[in-house]
């Protein structure tokens, strides 16, 4: 029974080892499966996530070069290089190169936004591993790891939310940012890019913005607080928050400290400095301060070859003007206040523009434009967009000039102001409605006389005429060019831009540069541009001087004189437009009411054009009424050409070689004679060569001879005749003497350059005339006349009978007689003899005063100069 059971047992226990044995590989293998679910299952998920990933990174935005060029607008500098302000863009920064950025700010950046940014590969793994253990046990976000070439191409290509996604996205395109550029370059696109609050971008900007300072200035406490902004912006803001801003810049100093950037001492010192001893703000430029002047910078820069409107606005050029700030901003004062002239319009409707140039380059100094500063960028420029008729300011460009040009006329060519018609059969008035008669050309242009401008120009040509003023920039709308041109009356019109291109090549010694407003062109990859201005010789030296002589008298004694500087040597012209009859009768236009007034004038140093009138004709009231409203623009020109010529020396003229100035007859324009009165003798300039040799017949009042005398002379029984005459005229002039005796008919004696006659054995007691005309080419002057009687023959006395010997008186007698009295005979004797002495010293004495040809009588020498005044006078006319 025990064995059995023992047995029993033994069995029993066998079973269960083999139910055991039998459990063991079930067990063994459910780990197994279980181990092989999870390897699969990871793999699964490595493939999963792969593809995920992959398709995350395939799904990336490409790394696009161009948006790597950070938007900048451009920057703009005016004539002395001098940094003005930046024009409009999407972003407002300054970009700048690695080499412009100090280390210190490099420093700062790096400590407390990417310690080790010049050891990574685009992800720093040891920050990214702190990063996820953060965000597992804080939550995801709770901590970033962003290199700062992962910031650079988050805020560049991807979104700003904190997805896994983006995160992967950002990773994969770091790396590839790596791959493509160096850490300098990334670092400074990174510097330029980063936003500083403010609506400020890029911490060169950001400098300016807080410190008035560019980078290159920047301390430690400096650097260090922009350094601060860029991670919370607004709340770090050191213009709204400084504490917050303080606070935080007082970390950054700390971790330069901590990663061996500066030294404890340094840290200490930089930390102990307030925020607001730090900062210096500068006030928000205007983007756009000189509009007028900006918009003709950007046409200019739309029109250059190889430079895009996406280049101005966001490429960050350098653009290098001829803005005379100064300039600029007088003209703005002039037209958009009533400081300087307080007689403007009342009417919104009102306009004027003002274009500055400097007269030798054609550089544009300054531009106005409206009565307002708009502050548009690109908006409508009334200096260079606006085109009116120009009036009388045409004259010297299609009329004269050209004349001069082609045909060499002088300034003293005459023209006969009187009734003139068109081709047409219209008449030609002058503004006044009166004619003048012969004039100058001088004259005629200073006067503007319209009559005269157009005889002009049909004489020289519609053709040449045009040629001449397409030379100046001045293109004719019409071919061929009608006559009404010649007194501005254009289809369309000219901008004062090209009116004062064309005057200062009068200024320029001919030579036309075509107005300019930009210098150079800086790229951001350092390369420059340099413009070269369009310029050429339009005439000869002698047109621009001789039609400039002719506008410095229109503003010294013509239409201009309200835009005449005193002591300033200047030239310019006058033009006004007139409205339609008929458009004056349906607006109810006073006779006078004018649309549209100009000045255009010059030195050797600027030439300033001046428009002024309405923005739109038809609106009521819309024209200039009276003769101070018509003057505004010669006081417009006058108020600014003082400002820019009040501190530099402005040289006259200088008159060329190729010129000569020459006295003619003022109404001839003739060589005068030498008997032309000086009153009617003026000065005019003539092309050398073409001096006249006509010798004018005109005004010839030959000069009578002074000091006629006639004297009888006794001993010699002569009459001696004598008179003077101005020794310069003596080899011109004949002397024609006649006689009449007693009262009879005249003859003449004598025909002869001397200046004496001698006439013997006159008729005792008859009385002589002499008359004496000066002859000169064929005309006389009027005659001298003397008179003088000669004595009756004096009849001898009777000798008395002679005493004979015998009956001669005693010697008593004779002594008595001897010593009392002479004999009568004796008496009469010794009396003429005295007679005959006298009247022969008085006879030489007359004839050697009369033989005096080389001294004049001071009375005439002095009625000489009262009547023959200097020429000076004949310069002003």
């Amino acid at each position: 029974m025990s064995e059995h059971n023992e047995t029993k047992k033994t069995h029993s226990r066998m079973e269960k080892r083999k139910q055991q044995n039998k459990k063991a590989p079930k067990k063994k293998g459910v780990w197994k499966k279980i181990l092989l679910t999870l390897v699969a299952l990871f793999m699964l998920s490595v493939v999963i996530g792969g593809i995920t990933v992959f398709a995350i990174v395939q799904n990336s935005p490409e790394l696009d070069p161009e948006k790597l060029v950070l938007s900048q607008g451009s920057e703009i500098f005016d004539q002395n290089d001098e940094f003005i302000s930046q024009l409009d863009s999407v972003e407002d920064r300054i970009n700048v190169n690695y080499d412009d950025i100090p280390d210190v700010l490099e420093d700062a950046f790096i400590s407390v936004e990417d310690i080790r940014f010049r050891e990574h590969w685009g992800m720093d793994m040891r920050r990214f591993v702190g990063a996820v253990l953060a965000n597992i046990t804080d939550g995801f976000g709770a901590e970033g790891a962003s290199t700062i070439t992962q910031q650079l191409v988050k805020n560049l290509f991807l979104s700003d939310d904190k997805k896994i996604t983006r995160k992967i996205q950002e990773a994969y395109l770091a790396i590839q940012l790596e791959q493509r550029y160096s850490k300098d370059q990334i670092l400074t696109m990174y510097l330029n890019q980063i936003y500083l609050a403010n609506g400020v971008y890029g911490v060169e900007l950001a400098s300016q913005r807080y410190f008035s300072k560019s980078i290159s200035e920047l301390n430690l406490e400096d650097a260090a607080l922009l350094a601060a902004i860029p991670r919370r912006p607004s709340f770090y803001d050191p213009l709204n928050n400084p504490e917050n801003a303080e606070s935080r810049r007082n970390v950054v100093i700390n971790l330069m400290e901590q990663h061996g950037k500066i030294s404890s001492e340094e840290a200490e010192q930089a930390k102990a400095i307030p925020i607001d001893e730090q900062l210096n703000p500068s006030e928000r430029g205007e983007s756009y301060p000189y509009a007028s002047f900006y918009n003709q910078v950007q046409k200019e820069l739309e029109e250059i070859d190889g430079i895009t409107a996406h280049d101005i606005y966001n490429s960050g050029l350098k653009i290098y003007t001829t803005l005379d700030v100064d300039a600029q901003e007088h003209v703005e004062n002039v037209l958009y206040t009533s400081d300087f002239i307080s007689n403007y319009p009342d009417n919104e409707d009102y306009r004027s523009a003002v274009t500055i140039l400097d007269t030798q380059t054609g550089q544009v100094k300054a531009i106005g434009s409206g009565r307002e500063d708009t502050g548009i960028q690109r908006g409508y420029n009334y200096a260079t967009d606006h085109k009116r008729q120009p009036g009388s300011t045409i004259k010297p460009i299609l009329d004269y000039a050209p004349g001069i040009e082609f045909n060499q006329w002088s300034t003293a060519k005459i023209f006969v102001d009187e009734p003139h018609e068109y081709p047409n059969g219209r008449e030609i008035r002058n503004f006044d409605g009166s004619y003048q008669g012969s004039m100058t050309m001088r004259t005629a242009l200073a006067r503007s006389r319209n009559v005269p401008a157009i005889k002009a120009l049909q004489e020289v040509g519609v053709d040449q005429a045009a040629e001449f003023a397409n030379g100046l920039g001045i293109a004719v709308e019409e071919e061929p060019m009608p006559e009404s041109y010649g007194l501005g009356g254009f289809k369309e019109g000219i901008t004062t831009m090209q009116l004062a291109g064309a005057y200062a090549a009068f200024g320029n010694n001919g030579t036309y540069n075509k107005p300019y407003t930009v210098r150079k062109v800086v790229f951001p990859d350092g390369r420059e541009l340099e413009l070269e201005p369009e310029s050429h010789q339009a005439m000869n030296d002698y047109t621009a001087f001789m039609t400039t002589d002719m506008l410095k008298t229109a503003v010294n004694n013509g239409t201009g004189g309200t835009a005449n500087v005193s002591g300033l040597p200047m030239a310019g012209k006058t033009g006004t437009t007139n409205f339609d009859p008929d458009f004056m009768a349906e607006k109810n236009i006073p006779q006078g009411g004018v649309p549209d007034v100009w000045f255009s004038g010059y030195t050797t140093r600027y030439t300033v054009a001046v428009w002024s009138g309405f923005d739109n004709l038809s609106g009521e009231g819309n024209y200039l009424a009276n003769d101070e409203e018509r003057r505004l623009s010669q006081r417009i020109f006058n108020e600014v050409m003082s400002k820019i010529s009040a501190d530099i020396d402005t040289p006259d003229f200088e008159m060329p070689d190729s010129v000569v100035r020459v006295g003619v007859e003022r109404s001839t324009g003739k060589l005068p004679s030498p008997f032309t009165p000086q009153s009617e003798i003026i000065y005019e300039l003539f092309v050398k060569g073409t001096e006249q040799t006509e010798v004018s017949d005109e005004f010839v009042e030959i000069e009578s001879p002074s000091s006629l005398q006639a004297v009888y002379q006794e001993e010699q029984n002569q009459i001696i005749v004598t008179w003077n005459y101005p020794e310069s005229l003596l080899d011109d002039v004949t002397f024609n003497l006649s006689m009449a005796v007693d009262g009879g008919g005249s003859e003449s004696v004598q025909q002869s350059s001397d200046m004496q006659f001698i006439l013997s054995d006159p008729e005792p007691g008859s009385s002589y005339r002499f008359s004496l005309i000066a002859d000169y080419q064929g005309q006389s002057s009027d005659p001298a006349s003397a008179e003088v009687t000669v004595p009756e023959a004096v009849e001898e006395e009777e000798e008395e009978e002679e005493i004979p010997e015998e009956e001669v008186p005693e010697e008593d007698d004779n002594e008595e007689n001897n010593g009392n009295e002479n004999p009568p005979g004796n008496d009469n004797n010794n009396g003429n003899n005295g007679n005959n002495g006298n009247n022969g010293n008085n006879g030489n004495n007359g004839n050697n005063e009369g033989n005096r040809p080389d001294e004049e009588d001071d009375s005439t020498s002095d009625e000489n100069e009262e009547e023959n005044p200097d020429d000076s006078e004949e310069e002003t006319e």
